[in-house]
């Protein structure tokens, strides 16, 4: 058997091969950059990168494929900032959820510009200074961010991927041996842990913050406040974990879209989302309703939302399995625009 000492050195050997492979790996990259550049190519490119991710499975296995896909998503990272560095808006600041979930898509290399709301995320792909922005879009709990889809419907961007993070919601707290009087945090945070605070905090005051990093923010400067926010942004505000996992729903998921400027390519495994105003007449959206089924377009989500232009006036919000450029999604936003008062895809991405 050998000796720990003696497997140290096989670790040794391996890594030095391992950095001589990722510079290899990196100066490949660095030439294809130049090969995009010429053509006029994007240097991000969701399809291939979801191909290398996909053979992280197979094979004898020694590491967990998510964490062979953590590693290779900085690896795929770097790579792509040897080319050209992305530019990714987030609602920010730091260590919030969507800032997480930016990290988990991009990796860690790239310029990340954080924004303090959905807006200012938004704004800044429409004017240039970012490629792509990470923005919530719907908790497995709580439901939709409906500031995201009304901007969505009225700003000419595009949605080109998703993003789906497991939020494990965590209570901190600047000293764990004072009183606790008040408590911030994201309004879908405070939603989240509904249950929980009653239970244990029943007569603190609870504060909305702008986003959960930002009430982490706030906590690191009063002694006698709490923040729900994430471990990873007690890392960052220096506060002590008082309690994990605190949110009432155990299944807690966020998605997030990536929205930017170009459309993506079909993959064979993609959903489309897009919005419709339907006709002042009876029978209006049963008939709507017909063109999914007749078409065999599978509806993964609907929800209503108020137009906010004249009163009892509703857009409809679907999420439907397939690619605008297939053939049958084709037809149906074809026929969808001949019986609709409004029609817009706000995109087409390979599923999360």
């Amino acid at each position: 058997m050998s000796t720990i000492n003696q497997n140290r050195k096989k670790i040794d050997a391996i890594d030095k091969n391992i950095v001589k492979l990722l510079h290899q790996r990196g100066a490949i990259a660095k030439e294809i950059g130049k090969q995009k550049a010429s053509k006029g190519e994007d240097v991000y490119n969701p399809l291939r990168e979801r191909e290398i991710l996909s053979k992280m499975s197979g094979g004898k296995k020694v590491l967990k494929t998510e964490d062979l896909s953590a590693i290779y998503t900085e690896i795929i990272s770097a790579c792509r900032n040897i080319q050209n560095t992305t530019k990714i808006a987030f609602l920010g600041p730091w260590a919030t959820w969507t800032h997480q979930a930016a990290l988990k898509k991009f990796g860690s290399s790239g310029l990340f510009i954080p924004c303090i709301d959905v807006k200012s995320v938004l704004e800044e792909i429409d004017s240039g200074r970012a490629e792509f922005g990470v923005v919530p879009v719907e908790n497995s709990n709580e439901g939709s961010v409906n500031v995201t889809l009304d901007l969505l419907v009225d700003m000419n961007l595009t949605v080109c991927g998703e993003i789906l993070l497991r939020i494990d919601q965590s209570l901190l707290v600047k000293d764990a041996k004072n009183q606790i009087l008040r408590i911030y945090s994201h309004p879908q945070g405070l939603a989240q842990c509904r249950n929980w605070l009653n239970k244990n905090y029943p007569d603190v005051d609870l504060i909305p913050a702008a986003s959960t990093a930002e009430a982490a923010k706030k906590a690191a400067k009063e002694s006698y406040a709490g923040a729900i926010a994430s471990e990873a942004a007690a890392k960052i505000y220096r506060l002590y974990v008082l309690a994990s996992a605190i949110q009432d729903g155990k299944q807690n998921f966020t998605r997030f879209f990536v929205v930017g400027t170009k459309k993506t390519n079909p993959t064979g495994n993609d959903k489309t989302s897009l919005v419709f105003m339907i006709k002042d007449r009876v029978g209006a959206l049963h008939d709507i309703m017909g063109v999914f089924d007749k078409n065999k377009v599978n509806m993964t989500k609907i929800e209503s939302r108020p137009t906010k232009k004249k009163v009892w006036e509703y857009m409809f919000f679907v999420d439907i399995e397939g690619h605008v450029a297939d053939k049958k999604v084709k037809t149906t936003i074809e026929e969808l625009n001949q019986l609709c008062a409004f029609v817009k895809v706000l995109g087409s991405y390979t599923k999360a």
